[in-house]
Order: structure tokens, then C-alpha cells, then sequence
């Protein structure tokens, strides 16, 4: 796999496992290539980790603890800088291995783009697979500027690939027009501005499906998260992120994996996006991996 195996640096708080003896592996994909803004997010999953030392191992929300759950932090993928199309070939076969090991794995970003080959990869192991998208954006762009490879297409891609009636979006609230319509005429399920209430009604119905979950921190209002690349006003709170993740976690999904991206360290000095993008991990750690 592509990672640095003299890798020493922090890891996620409670990773103590060997690849070989965990059921969850944690991974970071430094990629911010195709970002229409601000880059920097590759920086996130480093940071992300230093800011979860400041986190307790326990979760009130769920009531478990850090030290139940046998979980690796592999470190972040060595991905070349500037080639897209190497990079999410990387996050592919890297995902592949982690899924023929019987791993769940939880990504952290990264620009959005690095969720397409995630799920590409879950498609093959599951063919019944739906997916979970939260973000204050579409993401259904075909391309843009006329690149196909950018972080505004993943979600359209998916929508080809699994069908859009097995693409369930909350939170989104911005994008272009034709955007908007695809969602709203397409199939998807699709629940702008909100997150937590419409999710909570979805649950039952993906009761038993494996189903991928992919969390862009942009979601949350600029107030919450103000380092991310292209932040969006009007969005959704902390508190509301967490209670969206916690229904996950009791509800009868088979959640089959995850990842959290756009987190962009630089354009927040007070650290609380990472802080808060760490919590969120810890939740998905302790809800998800069953």
C-alpha cells in the first residue's frame, strides 16, 4: 500500500492495533489538487489527529469507549502532488486492499474528490450499495471549467454509478441551478438546508442496506468550521452534525464505511474545525464499526 512505513507521526487518540489485529483502519488522503477556492485541506487528516489528543476516549452520546474497539491509524497516503488521476487511482487500490482484508475503512480528507474512488471501490465489494451525502454542496457538476476530476463532481459520479435513487444528500445549500434541478428531478433523495431531521426520517428505510457515508465539514455554518476551502453561510450546527452521526449509530444501517473532508487548517487559527472534525471521527469510530 502507498504509505509511509516509517511513518512516526501522532496518531488518532486510542489507535493502538495493528493493521492486522483491527476491524477499523484510519487513513488520511492529503489531496487538495482540484479545489475551485482555497487549497490547504490536505493538511487536514495531520492536524485532524493532533487536535484528537485533546479529546476524551469516551462517548457520552453512545456510551463506549475508544479502548473496545480494536482500530490502526495507518497514516496518510503518499499521493503525487498535483496528478488527480494518480492520486485517486492510489485511494482505489488502497481501498480495495482494506476491503479484501475485511477493514472498515474511515478516510479523512483531503478535498471531496477522494470520496469518488472510495466509493468506486465499495461499489464492487457491495452492488446493493447506497450512500449518505452531507455537505453544504451539490457536487453534482459533470465538470468544472471543463475538468472532470474536481472536488464540485464526485457526487454526480456516484449518482452514475449507483444510480441517483441510492444517493441520499442533506445539508446542501449551495450550487448552480442545473445542479439543483438534477437533485430534485433525478431520483436522489434530496433534503437541502437540513441535516438531522430529514436523515433521521431516511434511516428506516436503508434499515439493513450497506451504506457509505461521506461528510464534507463544510456543512457545518462558517461559525463552526471556518477552516475549509470554500465555506458556505446559513449552515447546520456542531450539535446538530453529532446528532446526525449518533442516529446513524442506532440505527439498523450497515454503515460499510466513511470519510470526513475539507477540513482546511490554515484558514482557522483557533483550531476549532479540527477540533470539532476530530470529535466527529471519534463518534464514527465508536457508532459505525460494529
Amino acid at each position: 500500500m502507498y504509505f509511509d512505513e516509517a511513518y512516526s507521526g501522532k496518531v488518532f487518540i486510542g489507535s493502538t492495533s495493528t493493521y492486522e489485529e483491527s476491524k477499523a483502519v484510519l487513513y488520511g488522503m492529503p489531496m487538495d489538487w482540484t479545489v475551485s477556492f482555497r487549497p490547504g485541506s490536505r493538511f487536514g487528516p495531520g492536524r485532524i489527529r493532533e487536535s484528537s489528543l485533546v479529546l476524551e476516549e469516551y462517548s457520552p452520546y453512545i456510551d463506549k469507549h475508544l479502548e473496545d474497539l480494536r482500530y490502526h491509524d495507518a497514516g496518510d497516503l503518499l499521493l503525487p502532488f498535483g496528478n488527480p488521476q494518480k492520486s485517486i487511482d492510489r485511494i482505489e487500490e488502497t481501498v480495495e486492499k482494506f476491503l479484501h482484508d475485511g477493514k472498515f475503512p474511515l478516510g479523512m480528507g483531503g478535498e471531496h474528490l477522494v470520496s469518488w474512488p472510495i466509493i468506486r471501490a465499495m461499489h464492487r465489494k457491495y452492488y446493493d450499495l447506497a450512500v449518505i451525502h452531507i455537505d453544504a454542496h451539490t457536487d453534482l457538476r459533470t465538470d468544472y471549467e471543463g475538468e472532470q476530476l474536481s472536488h464540485s463532481t464526485p457526487i454526480r459520479k456516484v449518482c452514475e454509478l449507483i444510480g441517483p435513487e441510492n444517493v441520499y444528500s442533506f445539508g446542501v445549500r449551495s450550487g448552480e441551478r442545473a445542479e439543483f434541478e438534477y437533485a430534485r428531478t433525478s431520483g436522489m433523495s434530496f433534503h437541502p438546508f437540513h441535516v438531522a431531521v430529514p436523515l433521521k426520517q431516511k434511516l428506516p428505510a436503508l434499515a439493513e442496506r450497506p451504506v457509505y457515508v461521506t461528510i464534507d465539514i463544510d456543512v457545518l455554518d462558517p461559525a463552526h468550521a471556518p477552516g475549509t476551502g470554500t465555506a458556505e453561510a446559513g449552515g447546520i450546527t456542531s450539535k446538530e452534525l453529532l446528532e446526525a452521526i449518533t442516529a446513524v449509530s442506532k440505527s439498523k444501517i450497515n454503515v460499510v464505511g466513511a470519510d470526513l473532508v475539507e477540513v482546511a487548517p490554515v484558514y482557522d487559527p483557533s483550531e476549532q474545525t479540527q477540533i470539532v472534525a476530530a470529535k466527529f471521527i471519534r463518534e464514527m469510530l465508536l457508532g459505525w464499526v460494529k
